[in-house]
């Protein structure tokens, strides 16, 4: 037993006298430490920070900002939510091809995100810079601003409304759909309804403000074909007098189709005038591999009735979840 323990001992004192020849050897060749070898250190330690930060903003989640208020009130100006990015399929790099896209098709009453159809690019050097700094800064850094100073919306965020074979029409600033197959427009209150969709879209222009703003784009469309306003009739006038202390349109989507309209009825002989009003009395149809999306606040909103429906290709995410403000977090895949 003792010559056991002495062994023990013995090999116990070695391994320490080994452990403390290398830990003084190590001291003695280490370099001393400089500002540039610190500087590089943390040089070092921030690429990677910012590229890994940029591998999961692309692959898994980002962090995305609410600029506007086409949303509200599902998502407010200044709220910061997570944005879903496998949940499509996986983009290889922004705005490329999807990969595992297969079954993972938009689903309806989604809040996506896409691509901007409208966004007008800086060039490719800026735009790829500003994309960094916005996703490796968690949405804390915007470099890119319109000319006011706004933000510049690269992504949209809305809701997928209408869907492959069917047309989104709008009456009086109330959206109607037709489901593909059917003869008959559907209140879009009423297909909620049916269908058993979340009412976070809703109005605020008041009903009784249309009949001006139809007389304002109707005094435009006249306009436009050069007949003076004293020549058109004169019920017109008189509508307009409801509206005319705004500066803007409440609905300019309903402004413009009165406007093309009147154009179209003035001059049928003309094609382009008959297309543009054809467009807005039929409504939007969606293609095959699209989909329309429209803001909650309908009124408020740059969205698929400007720029028509958006390829399911050009959507690479959807919101679900909110974790700012703390008083509103929550979660956002059914509302």
């Amino acid at each position: 037993m003792d010559e056991m323990l002495t062994n023990l001992e013995k090999t116990t004192v070695r391994i320490l006298t080994r452990r403390k020849a290398e830990k003084a050897l190590e001291l003695a060749n280490r370099q001393p430490r400089t500002l540039l070898g610190e500087v590089k250190g943390w040089a070092d330690a921030l690429v990677f920070a910012v590229f890994a930060v940029l591998l999961i903003n692309q692959y898994l989640f980002q962090l995305f900002l609410i600029p506007s208020p086409s949303m509200v009130s599902t998502m407010n100006i200044g709220d910061r939510v997570f944005v879903s990015k496998t949940i499509y399929g996986i983009e290889v790099y922004p705005g490329g091809p999807k990969v595992l896209s297969t079954n993972r098709q938009v689903q309806r009453d989604d809040i996506i995100t896409f691509y901007n159809p409208e966004y007008v690019s800086k060039g490719p050097f800026f735009d790829v810079l500003s994309q960094i700094l916005y996703m490796g800064t968690f949405s804390l850094v915007n470099i890119d601003k319109n000319e006011d100073g706004s933000v510049a919306e690269r992504l949209y965020v809305k809701r997928a409304i209408g869907f492959p074979g069917e047309v989104v029409r709008f009456r009086d600033g109330n959206v109607q759909i037709r489901k593909a197959g059917s003869n008959e427009f559907v209140p879009e209150e009423l297909f909620r309804k049916e269908n058993s969709l979340v009412d976070g879209p809703h109005r605020s222009v008041s009903p009784s403000l249309y009949a001006g703003i139809q007389a304002w784009g109707s005094l435009f469309g006249y306009k436009d074909v050069s007949v003076p306003s004293q020549s058109a009739p004169s019920y017109l006038s008189s509508a307009y007098a409801s509206v005319q202390d705004d500066n803007y349109p409440d609905d300019m989507y309903q402004f413009e189709a009165s406007r093309a309209r009147t154009k179209d009825l003035y001059d049928p002989s003309n094609f382009s005038y008959r297309s543009d009003s054809a467009r807005y009395q039929m409504g939007t149809y969606v293609p095959h591999g699209s989909i329309l999306p429209l803001g909650d606040n309908r009124d408020n909103s740059r969205d698929g009735r400007y720029f028509g429906p958006v390829s399911q290709k050009k959507i690479n995410g959807s919101v679900r979840f909110r974790f700012w403000p703390f008083k509103r977090i929550g979660y956002l895949g059914n509302k």
